[in-house]
This record gives C-alpha cells, structure tokens and sequence, in this order.
C-alpha cells in the first residue's frame, strides 16, 4: 500500500514538473505574470502600503483619543483617603484626618482629547505623504526594472535556441562531410586521415550540441524564475520577438526620460520630503493648542460603580520656550539630509541623459555589427559551398573544409547573438528613457 502511494506521488510530481516544463508563454503574458508574481514586486507593493499606512496614521492623530482608565487605590495616606472620601461623596467631619483608616477607592474615567493647533501633527503629515509618493514611483520603478529584465530573459531564452539551432545544423553538416570522406575513402580516391580527421571535428561540434541544450534549459529557467512561476519551472516561448522601432531622436528620448523616469520622480519626492522634514522641524517651535474633558465615577466598594461622579473640561496651551540646542541640531540635520537629496537628484539627471546617449551608441554599434554578421554568413555559406565541391574533387583538403565550416558555424552563432543584441539594445533605449512598458510591451 505504502509503495502504491509513493509511486503515485512520484508519478504526480512528475506531471507536475512537466507541465511547468512544457508551458509557453508569450512576451506580454511573460511580463503580465512577472508584475504579478515576482516577490521583488510584491515587496515594493508592501512597502507602498506601509506608507500609505502611515499616511492614515498621521492623519488620524487629528482625530479625538478617547480613553478608559478603571484605578482601584487602597491607602492609609492622609492626604490620598481625604481625596478619595470627596470623590466618592462620604467625606465628613468625623475621623481621623491625620492617621486615617484604610480606605478604598474605584475609580472609573472616561476621557476625550482633541488637538485643535498642532503644527507638528500637520507637518508629520506632509512627511507621510511625501514617503508614499516616493514608495510609489519606487515600486513603479521595480514594475518596469522587472519587466526589461523579463524581456531579456525571453530574449535569452530566443537566442539560445537560435544558438541551439545552430549547432544542430553545425552538426549535421559535419556528418555530411564524414558520410562524403567515407564514400570517398571506400572508392580509393581519399584518406582515412581525413575521416578522422572530420570524426574528431563532429565530436568536437556534439560536445557544443549538449552546452547549447543546456543553455537553453537554464534560460528558460531564469525565466521563470523572474516570471514568478514555481521554482523549477521552465517555461518555453511561444512566440518570436524582433527589435521595436525607434523614432525618436536623442533630444525627445532625454525629455521623455526627465518626464517619465520612476527613479527620478523617487528622488524628486524625496527631496520633497526633506523640505517637509524641515517644516516639520520649524512647526516645533510654534506653541500647541489642545481640548479636553473627562467623565469620573468613584465608588468605595464596586469596579464601575457609582458613589459620586465629576466631569471636568478644558484646554492646555503648551509652548516649549527654549529647547533650542535640540531643535538647532534638528534642523541642521533636515537640512543636510534636503541637501543630500538634491545633489543625488542632480546627480541622477547627468546620469539619466549619460545612459540615453550610451544606449544610442550601443544600439548605433549593435545594428552595424547585425549588418556586418549577415553579410558573413551569406560569404561564409557560399565559400564552404564552393570548398565542399573542390574538397569532393580532390582539390581541397579536409583542413581547408572544417576551416570553412568553422567559420560558417562561428558567423552562424555571431548573427544569432546580434540579432538579439539589437533588439535588447533597442528596448534598452526605451528602458532608459522611462518608456518601455509603453513602447516596447504594448
């Protein structure tokens, strides 16, 4: 029974891991579930919550406290038992004042607080608010970081089986040279050395087979992983992406990228932030203003009982009149952070128009290359064609062959590579402007 239940357990996990194996995916459906499921995506949104939880928080502060309080007091202090006699309504002239009995007391109080001028309450508001507009370009920030880094891994996943692809080719056009070494060994016109040779050559090509079948296993791999699917899925592509155009000039791109950077718009809220911080600090010197009331029952003998009940209301008006080495040293350090803050922010602005013109070049260098690997592989093909012929005519040697081979499978593998190159170099552009879900995910 036991063996039974552990082979279907087998057998399920199994399945399972098949259809994680086998599921495709295409790029907008890659994407759409990494902006689901990725963790690092689920911790900017927490954190985005947390802000907005403390946003409320602040706010909430404006909002009366209401507050219970039950005492119970058992003393033989003179002072305390007269007191607590007033309170309940039993004082009277008889008794001891100066060495009391024991007394008891129950004191049951409902009280209400309500700020009416508190500047640091309004500013710690402002404070509050400011993190949360940080907190949510950082977590638009992480959705469009998540989202170039799925179209890299869809795009790795593409060039490795194009990579794949053409080492099967590589060996299968290395078989046909055995298969014509052989048939020309058998009717006495070739060497053994040049079957040999090409046999050594095959293994050589198989050996890079497997790596590239491997290759192709791991990226689908770290896609799945960076789609959020289950660990140990490898999800396959379904469909085949090329580089998006692009139409905008340098001076439109960096304007764009100013206007709809996520990390620049954190850093502009985080100077905000630190102007509110400084504020904050500044509405501390100005006095508050409070309101107050309260409810009292006492009772001699009961919890929540009633012997004689009070109320009392009123307001405090509290000004700190000098405290001002602590506030000083506050506000020099607001202050300083602001500062911190502009000079990052600046910083990233030189960044930002840095990377757009890079990511131009890169793609100017990209495409080119492109250009260039096409050309080789259409000589490249025509001059094994034409080694091929000599070799069967006995006017090349097997060298000479696996020399053209060889550079036909290395121009193969070059265009391969670049075509994917132009194409994430392009979405890097778009990437560094700020505008890649728009552009390139549509």
């Amino acid at each position: 029974m036991r063996l039974n239940k552990s082979l279907m357990t087998i057998a399920f996990l199994s399945l399972a891991g098949t259809s994680s194996a086998s599921e495709t995916l295409g790029l907008k459906e890659a994407v759409t579930l990494a902006l689901e499921k990725n963790h690092l995506i689920k911790a900017a949104t927490s954190e985005s919550a947390a802000a907005r939880a403390g946003l409320n928080s602040s706010r909430a502060r404006y909002l009366p406290r209401v507050t219970f309080k039950e005492e119970a007091v058992l003393t033989n202090s003179g002072t305390r038992a007269f007191m607590m006699k007033l309170d309940e309504g039993r004082f009277s002239l008889a008794g001891d004042l100066n060495h009391p009995a024991t007394t008891g007391d129950f004191q049951t109080s409902f009280g209400i607080e309500q700020p009416i001028v508190d500047l640091n309450l309004l500013r710690a508001g402002d404070v509050a608010g400011e993190e949360l507009a940080a907190r949510g370009h950082a977590l638009e920030k992480r959705r469009q970081e998540i989202a170039f880094r799925v179209y890299a891994a869809y795009l790795d996943v593409q060039r490795s089986k194009a990579q794949l692809s053409v080492a099967e080719q590589a060996v299968n056009d290395a078989r046909e040279h055995r298969r014509i070494a052989g048939v020309r060994r058998e009717s006495g016109v070739g060497l053994k050395f040049d079957e040999l040779r090409i046999g050594t050559f095959l293994a050589e090509l198989e050996q890079q087979q497997i790596t590239a079948e491997n290759e192709v296993n791991l990226a689908r791999l770290r896609l799945g992983q960076i789609a959020g699917l289950p660990a140990g899925a490898a999800p396959d592509i379904s469909e085949m992406i090329s580089a998006p155009g692009l139409t905008m000039m340098t001076e439109r791109l960096e304007k764009e990228a100013l206007a709809n950077r996520a990390d620049l718009k954190e850093s502009t809220a985080e100077v905000a932030r630190g102007d509110a911080g400084i504020a904050a600090v500044r509405g501390s010197y100005w006095p508050t203003l409070y309101a107050s009331g309260r409810y009292q029952m006492n009772d001699r003998d009961l919890p929540g009982g009633r012997d004689n009940d009070s109320w009392m209301v009123g307001a405090t008006l509290r000004w700190e009149m000098f405290d001002t080495i602590i506030r000083k040293g506050d506000l020099e350090k607001a202050k300083a952070l602001r500062d911190a803050g502009v000079s990052y922010q600046n910083a990233l602005r030189q960044e930002i128009g840095l990377q757009i013109r890079e990511s131009l070049l890169r793609r100017t260098e990209a495409a080119k290359r492109l250009e260039v690997s096409r050309s080789a592989v259409h000589d490249a093909v025509e001059m094994v064609r034409l080694v091929n012929r000599r070799f069967e005519s006995d006017l090349a040697t097997a060298v000479e062959l696996l020399d053209a081979q060889t550079a036909l499978n290395r121009a193969r593998g070059g265009l391969a590579d670049n075509e994917a190159n132009f194409a994430l170099a392009t979405a890097r552009v778009y990437h560094n402007a700020g505008l890649f879900l728009q552009e390139v995910v549509k």
